[in-house]
This record gives C-alpha cells, structure tokens and sequence, in this order.
C-alpha cells in the first residue's frame, strides 16, 4: 500500500477516530501532521498516537499530499477566507464538515483536488459508514489513491452531495439517539438480577437481530411491530418520533447549505 502523507487542520475527536482506524488497518503513514492549537487536544492525540507530529504553523499542513479539514464549518470558512492559505498544487484537500459545498471550497482554495467527507464514529472500529463526494474534475487515479485510504474507515462510498447533510442526520449522529438508552438498559438489568457483564450480552446480542427482523424479514413494519404482544413504550413513541422531527429537522436546515 501506498505511504500516505497526510495533514489535519484541527485535531479533536474525529481525528482521533481517523487515526484509530488507520492504525487498526495497519496503514502505512509516511508522516502524519496536526495542526491543533488547543493543548488539551494535543496531548490526547499524542498520548494515543506517539507517531503524530504538531505544527505551530498552519502552512506546513498544506505540505502534505493530503489534507483533513477536520474544523466546523464557521472555522474553515474563516481559514477559507483568511490568507494563510498557500497556492496548492499536488495537496487533496478533504473536508470533514457539513454546509461548505464542493463548490465554494474549489473556488476559495483554487483547486480542483477537493473532498467531503462525512465521517462516522464507528469508524473507530473500521465499521464507518462513510458517505463521500468529489469534485467534478477530480482526477480518477488521484480518486483511486484517495478512496483506498479512506476504505480503512468502513464502508465509503460516493453520494449526491445534496445528499451529504441527510446523511449526517440519519447516520453520522444517528449512534446518539440510542446509545444512552443501551446503556441505560443495561443499568436496568441490574435491577432484574443479570450481572454488568451478563446485562450487556442480552443487549448487544438481541439488537443485531431486531434489526435484520425489521428491515429483511419481508414484513411490514407494523407487522414486525406486532410479533410482541406486550409493548411497554407504547404510550411514548408518538411523543419519541414528534422529538425527533423536531430536533432533527430543526438541525439539518442548519446544517444544510
């Protein structure tokens, strides 16, 4: 495989989840460059990934062959319209953040060689679900090089980039709608007798399953839905579901370009 030569600009957790992949992949990293201001930040990814090496100054990140705008969206387009920006040639810039078009990061960096990138937090464990768009005259085997990295992550695969905000609706932070419930039922098996250990098996071991029975059996939802007699939530899914379209509708009209 190919020696990368990659650069962030930023270095939070989604840095550290990239990098964790990668390291899971055994990917070969010619050198890895972070440019993170925050000390907190530095230290975290520098006690997990010695190998990492930090810059005080943001233009040595434009030197790598490829660079991760790991920022959110007000910070790249304040760095987009700043000036620190050097005129780029080889560098594919990836940008990790939703809102900022394709479109307006080829024009403010003046380059055809630009990505987005919307990455998961299981890419943690290489299951990502990672939904990728490039620029119009983006290079094919430039493309290839770039997508056999970004594979590490799990599944990455090209979208519509009017697509890419509904994607970080319905899978990027899709995880946070139930992972606390999870573990809360596993706090509640506790209460029935099972051990820690014992709570979270049932758990983890149940859900796979739920989920092939509603989207594989065949079935109608509703008729998965009522394989189980006794629904003890029954009385507060209209309030769960009018949450969601709440919340989650209200979030993606900010997110979306």
């Amino acid at each position: 495989m190919n020696d990368y030569s990659i650069g962030f600009i930023g270095g939070g957790r989604i840095v550290k989840i990239m990098l964790k992949a990668f390291v899971n992949r055994y990917v070969s990293l010619q050198s890895v460059v972070v440019f993170e201001p925050n000390p907190e930040s530095r230290n975290m990814l520098r006690d997990e990934f010695p190998f990492v090496s930090f810059v005080e100054d943001v233009l040595y990140v434009f030197e790598q062959s490829i660079l991760f705008l790991a920022l959110h969206p007000p910070v790249i387009k304040e760095l987009l319209e700043s000036k620190k920006i050097p005129e780029l040639s080889n560098t594919i810039v990836i940008s990790l953040a939703p809102k900022i078009t394709i479109d307006k990061l080829s024009r403010a960096l003046s380059s055809t060689n630009v990505v987005r990138l919307l990455p998961n937090a299981t890419s943690y464990i290489n299951k990502g679900y990672n939904p990728v768009v490039f620029s119009n005259d983006f290079d094919s085997f430039q493309k290839t090089y770039v997508m056999g990295l970004l594979k590490m992550l799990g599944n990455t695969f090209e979208v519509e980039e009017t697509k890419l905000e509904g994607y970080a609706i319905l899978s990027a932070m899709l995880p946070t709608y139930f992972w606390f419930q999870w573990d809360g039922l596993v706090e509640l098996g506790k209460s029935v007798g099972f051990t820690e250990e014992e709570s979270r098996e049932v758990v983890k071991n149940t859900l796979p399953g739920a989920i092939d029975l509603l989207y594989d059996s065949g079935l109608k939802p509703e008729e998965v839905m009522n394989l189980i007699p006794v629904k003890p939530m029954e009385e507060c899914q209209q309030d769960i579901m009018a949450m969601y379209k709440t919340k989650l509708i209200d979030l993606f009209n900010k997110i979306h370009p």
